[in-house]
């Protein structure tokens, strides 16, 4: 674990303290002497790497801050200017991380556009309608368990070729007489399909298919935070997560580009099935062609918090780019008893004065 007298990696030009980014701005303000400096506007542009050459040529890699932590209790894995005292993710105190394997570099970052404050109002908000979650959930919004991540995401572009076979449905209509219960004949129309083989090629091209690079968090919770707003991406540089922390990586390329297929082909599939027409479709077989296919690392900032309730953990995650909320809560059985009570003491209120009316 670094030392806390160890030269910054991004020293205060006043103080010589670390500095760290201002969420919202493109500033690295100073925490103690509040000096400001300015990042300058990028002069790099965002590449998209070769996934081919990737697989076949050794790739530039990057450690993304001074100090690493890994966690004995989840296994999350970060790095950080920061000395941090405990896992965002399961709450557990952290170790160093003395292994020396850096990973592919990130070849862009969307900055942190939501500050701390911004972070526990987004999540007051989202407390709010949680009617009977615990009363200490309400206190990850109070305390300082709130840390600022940037999750590692691929992105990945492609270009494909699709062929499928499968029907075509057209719907037709006939009608049919019957005999009813008391001896009367009753017609209907009734709607029938026939169905036609069918079998073409569909293409289309995609780009920026976005898939979560860690295993930290469930790719649900990390799909509920999206939309996020990929054009407003910079260029890495290492002054954007100076002060935060950053997680590792722990899904590879290869894996990652598996589950941007998966996104592709429900894509793919509703292509299939407009190519087809008719009124309805069965999509049997698709065979696709990948080509052209790139991808890059970005992070994505996402305040992270975590409590304990009944001996187990809870997660709360907030997108940092717009404020959504995701996240776990318990219930609490002592709020839950009091509103059924409260139910039934207003059903029996009701039956008192319906009786009362009755008998006036």
């Amino acid at each position: 674990m670094t030392s806390p007298t160890q030269t910054p990696a991004h020293p205060c030009q006043g103080c010589g303290a670390s500095v760290a980014f201002a969420p919202g701005t493109a500033l690295l303000r100073c925490p103690y002497c509040g000096l400001e400096q300015q990042i300058a506007a990028p002069a790099a542009r965002i590449r998209e790497h070769s996934y081919d050459a990737f697989l076949s040529a050794k790739p530039r890699v990057q450690a993304l801050a001074r100090n690493r932590f890994s966690c004995p209790g989840c296994g999350a894995r970060t790095e950080s200017d920061a000395l941090s005292r405990a896992c965002q993710f399961c709450g557990t105190p952290l170790v160093a991380d003395l292994a020396n394997d850096s990973q592919i570099a990130p070849e862009a970052v969307l900055p942190f556009a939501l500050d701390r404050g911004g972070a526990r109002q987004a999540l007051r908000g989202w407390v709010k309608t949680r009617w009977f979650a615990p009363n200490r959930l309400k206190k990850v919004t109070e305390a300082e368990t709130m840390k600022s991540t940037y999750l590692p995401h691929w992105t990945f572009d492609a270009q494909t070729a699709s062929d499928y076979t499968g029907q075509r449905g057209e719907h037709y209509y006939v009608t049919t007489t019957h005999t009813d219960a008391n001896g009367n004949k009753q017609t209907r129309r009734e709607r029938r399909t026939r169905w036609y083989p069918a079998s073409g090629q569909v293409r289309r091209g995609f780009d920026d298919v976005l898939v979560g690079a860690t295993g930290q968090v469930p790719g649900e919770r990390l799909k509920a935070l999206q939309p996020w707003p990929l054009e407003q991406a910079l260029p890495f540089d290492a002054r954007y997560v100076a002060g935060h922390h950053s997680l590792r990586y722990d899904t590879e390329p290869q894996a990652g580009l598996e589950q941007a297929k998966q996104v592709m082909a429900e894509v793919i599939q509703g292509d299939c099935r407009r190519d087809i027409g008719g009124d309805v479709q069965r999509v049997h077989t698709v065979d696709t062609h990948y080509s052209q296919v790139t991808f890059k690392l970005v992070l994505l900032p996402v305040w992270i918090g975590s409590y304990l309730f009944g001996g187990k953990t809870y997660q709360v995650l907030i997108n940092g780019a717009n404020g959504e909320v995701q996240g776990d809560r318990p219930y609490s059985a002592v709020k839950i008893a009091m509103a059924v009570l409260a139910a039934l003491a207003v059903v029996a209120a009701a039956g008192c004065w319906i009786y009362l009316e009755n008998r006036a």
